[in-house]
């Protein structure tokens, strides 16, 4: 899961052009919150234990969604915060995640969510799934599961593909899932009394050198403020040319 800037709040960019995710509100990835839903639905099904952990890197703020995924009915949660890894890319990020997963137990499932609302790469996934050396499948908008197969459907532009896979494996899931839940006056009460761990780079045996924005392949060189939004235009239709006006500005923009 990923902690990520609040879109409807204000967002910035710190002085070497990363996204503040220090002193801006934060919240759990919509987007992850389907991934969530889609493991407590697997849990729900199944037939034996199963153990559902909310796995997330971030500062140390970044435990509001560890707790978020908590309160919604994960069984135990795991924080990454180290302020080398700050200014990361999806390379280093995805080498923090698989050493996190390895140092808490290579499971049957690594669940993710399609992208994140705040960069929107949609690699990691398969670049987890590489790393911890698992098969793939991703973009799943239904999941299904029966032992250890997983079978979903991918809905794509032009077609629709159903794949099948076995576990263990690396499954990315789209917002067509189904909405995620929220957390109930128990579900919440009950997290407070759920395992959460904290590990540094140093825990998961990661060298400093190979993190943050230093080894990044890829950096923002420039951002600049969003421009205020200018005053609308008002079509009059007061001797019946209002339609004709509206349909050459529309053309002007290039809508129609």
């Amino acid at each position: 899961m990923k902690y990520v800037p609040d879109a409807t709040a204000d967002r910035r960019f710190e002085s070497d052009n990363t996204v503040d995710r220090v002193g801006v509100d934060g919240l759990l990835s919509e987007l992850d919150e389907y991934a969530v839903e889609q493991a407590l639905q697997i849990k729900e099904k199944a037939d034996g234990d199963v153990t559902v952990t909310a796995l997330c890197i971030g500062p140390e703020k970044a435990v509001d969604a560890v707790r978020k995924a908590l309160q919604m009915g994960a069984d135990q949660g795991v924080l990454v915060t180290d302020e080398a890894i700050a200014g990361s890319d999806y390379l280093a990020t995805s080498l923090v995640l698989a050493k996190a997963v390895e140092k808490v137990g290579v499971p049957d499932l690594v669940m993710c969510g399609m992208s994140s609302t705040d960069g929107a790469g949609a690699v990691l996934p398969a670049m987890l799934a590489e790393r911890l050396d698992l098969p793939q499948v991703t973009l799943a908008s239904v999941v299904e599961t029966q032992g250890d197969q997983v079978r979903v459907k991918r809905d794509g532009d032009t077609a629709t593909e159903v794949i099948g896979g076995t576990m263990p494996l690396v499954l990315s899931v789209t917002d067509q899932t189904g909405e995620a839940r929220y957390p109930s006056f128990k579900g919440i009460m009950a997290a407070k009394k759920k395992p959460l761990e904290t590990y540094s780079l140093a825990d998961l045996g990661v060298d400093a050198g190979q993190v943050g924005i230093g080894a990044a392949y890829s950096a923002v060189e420039d951002t600049a403020e969003r421009p205020p939004r200018s005053a609308g235009e008002v079509v009059k239709d007061e001797d019946g040319s209002g339609a004709g006006a509206l349909t050459d500005f529309l053309v002007s923009k290039k809508f129609i």
